[in-house]
């Protein structure tokens, strides 16, 4: 797979003292969820926001990236996909770290649909545990690894939505807990697809809280 790029933002005062990354959902790119790098920014404003594009093309549609193909959604497909991304992604994290100058810990990954997928899978493999992972709109779609790390977790889901059903949060939340992290988790009345306000506003507060601890 190709090595990921895409667009940055921030920070907004000084140099970076911390790195969010921010993944995407299928047939989107980076571009799509960077502008939440403004909306965060005053909770962070020494983060610096990374928003790679997925290391495939969209292969359902002329134009998009993803992280792995959906055109096979049985549960090993979907599981060697995400692994297969972890690769990419991997790597995107250690060289944006090496470029800020950042210690290894310094980061935090966000991600929606299936890019909440990807730094699930991810996030919780690393060798150096991210400060905290938000998944919104995802889910857990390999075992929890037995790793020493266990990086606090925000799990955000509409309870309308009808792409990924809020069960497979609610699925993620119990084993995380099962396996001893620390997991918060907010389910969104009437929403659908998407991340809203209430989403966005504790996101801000979760990675604030995260960041100022250590």
């Amino acid at each position: 797979m190709a090595e990921l790029d895409g667009p940055r933002w921030g920070p907004k005062d000084g140099a970076a003292r911390q790195l969010v990354v921010l993944c995407h959902g299928v047939g989107a790119d980076g571009h799509d969820l960077i502008d939440l790098a403004p909306h965060w920014a005053p909770a962070l404003p020494h983060a610096a926001f990374a928003a790679p594009d997925g290391p495939e093309p969209y292969d359902m549609a002329p134009f998009g990236r993803q992280w792995f193909s959906l055109t096979d959604r049985t549960p090993a497909r979907v599981a060697a996909g995400v692994a297969a991304a972890a690769g990419p992604l991997d790597r995107f994290i250690d060289a944006e770290l090496l470029r800020l100058g950042l210690p290894p810990d310094a980061y935090a990954l966000m991600g929606f649909s299936q890019g909440a997928m990807a730094v699930l899978f991810t996030g919780l493999r690393r060798a150096t545990p991210p400060r905290a992972i938000l998944a919104y709109s995802g889910a857990l779609v390999s075992p929890v690894p037995e790793l020493p790390g266990r990086p606090p977790v925000l799990l955000v889901h509409g309870e309308a939505d009808q792409v990924v059903p809020a069960e497979r949060s609610r699925l993620a939340e119990s084993a995380l807990q099962a396996a001893g992290f620390p997991v918060e988790a907010l389910y969104c009345p009437r929403l659908g697809h998407g991340i809203d306000e209430a989403g966005l506003s504790t996101g801000s507060l979760f990675l604030q809280r995260v960041f100022s601890a250590g």
